[in-house]
């Protein structure tokens, strides 16, 4: 069991609740819905009731109240057991950013309860089809009709799509080009024209669905806009550098459990009359994992006390995002190796981990896409 260094004897112990929370739903189930692709959708609502849906918002909406470094750690700790329900906790903690940063008082009031405390699942609809990375390229549209929006469109890459209760869509009012002519919507997942493609068949992360969501002409009420006409893209922007932070607690946690998983075979399998972990080839590899985790740890807890603190953390998250997720990779491929041809079987853990941490260097941004971040920044 990692330890930590918590700010408080409560943030101590929601991590002990997090670790039996652990344990008893996540660990004993989490294969199981991996090879079947199985949307965990109760998992979520025992979350939900815990607690951990809203961690790093507002007591007075419903929320935990806790800063991003403990907020993260939660996270980290998930996913050890389990990273698509990690991922979906950091989603859904990003769906709720546009009504708690830009909402009225009053679209506070009525959507962030229900939210915070686990009723409505959140997705979060930026990507399309032709426009990634390139979210300010985004096609689908939001046309004014009456004191509606007719959203038209499709978006790509959506975490919980077809499973969610509400939809942050971004679109452009027509006429506009580029960044400044995209709004955000607050969408209800019954609402006519709003449907799901199949999901995607991914190679790993199969507990959460991913597909395309379709808007046919969907009439979403105007006092659901959030934020005025255009500001959208500014609010889409300030969420990810938030949800950067959450990628970065998940590839942590995935890379810690691979790290335990390899740790615990080389002490216990013996070749040439000792334990492989004697051996210093492997031992050294070891410890090059354990180096990986303990600095994707340390930089996105940087990153959030800098966030707690009111100062710019944007490259912080970049980089923070771009080693935790590549130093991920890089453990989840050596806990394989450690195992030999076991960790190549599904018979043990090491393999999946190796599928799910490639889905980390690309999800909230690409790792390139993270060192034009970086390098922007440096160069402004």
């Amino acid at each position: 069991m990692v330890q930590r260094l918590l700010p408080t004897r409560e943030a101590e112990a929601l991590l002990d609740l997090t670790r039996d929370i652990a344990d008893a739903e996540l660990r004993p189930v989490a294969a199981h819905h991996e090879d079947n692709g199985e949307f965990p959708r109760e998992v979520f609502r025992v979350l939900g009731k815990a607690g951990l849906l809203g961690l790093p918002y507002p007591e007075e909406w419903g929320g935990g109240g806790l800063p991003y470094e403990v907020y993260l750690q939660v996270v980290e700790e998930l996913a050890t057991a389990w990273v698509s329900v990690a991922m979906g906790v950091s989603v859904h903690v990003l769906s709720c950013f546009p009504v708690a940063s830009a909402g009225t008082r009053a679209q506070q009031a009525e959507w962030l309860p229900p939210m915070l405390g686990g009723e409505l699942l959140g997705a979060y609809c930026l990507s399309e089809p032709q426009s990634g990375s390139d979210a300010a390229a985004l096609a689908t549209t939001a046309a004014p009709t009456g004191d509606d929006y007719v959203v038209t469109g499709t978006k790509a890459w959506i975490t919980h799509a077809g499973e969610a209760d509400f939809y942050n869509v971004f679109a452009r009012t027509p006429g506009t080009t580029g960044a400044t002519g995209v709004s955000c919507l607050l969408v209800d997942a019954d609402t006519p024209g709003v449907s799901a493609a199949p999901p995607e068949n991914k190679m790993g992360v199969r507990g959460s669905t991913t597909a395309q969501m379709i808007f046919a002409d969907a009439r979403v009420p105007g006092p659901r806009l959030l934020g005025r006409e255009g500001e959208g893209f500014g609010i889409a922007m300030a969420a990810l550098d938030a949800g950067r932070l959450g990628i970065a607690a998940c590839a942590v946690g995935l890379a810690q459990a691979a790290l335990d998983t390899a740790t615990a075979y080389a002490r216990h399998r013996e070749q040439f009359g000792r334990p492989i972990g004697q051996f210093q080839g492997l031992a050294f590899l070891l410890a090059d994992m354990a180096a990986r985790v303990q600095a994707g740890r340390a930089l996105y807890l940087d990153a959030a006390r800098r966030r707690d603190a009111g100062l710019p953390y944007g490259t912080e998250a970049a980089i923070a995002k771009l080693v935790a997720t590549d130093n991920a990779m890089a453990v989840a491929t050596d806990a394989v190796q450690v195992l030999g041809g076991a960790g190549y079987t599904q018979d043990f853990p090491a393999e999946r981990y190796l599928r799910e941490a490639k889905l980390l260097q690309i999800v909230e941004g690409t790792n390139q896409v993270q060192r034009v971040v970086i390098s922007r920044n440096l160069l402004r």
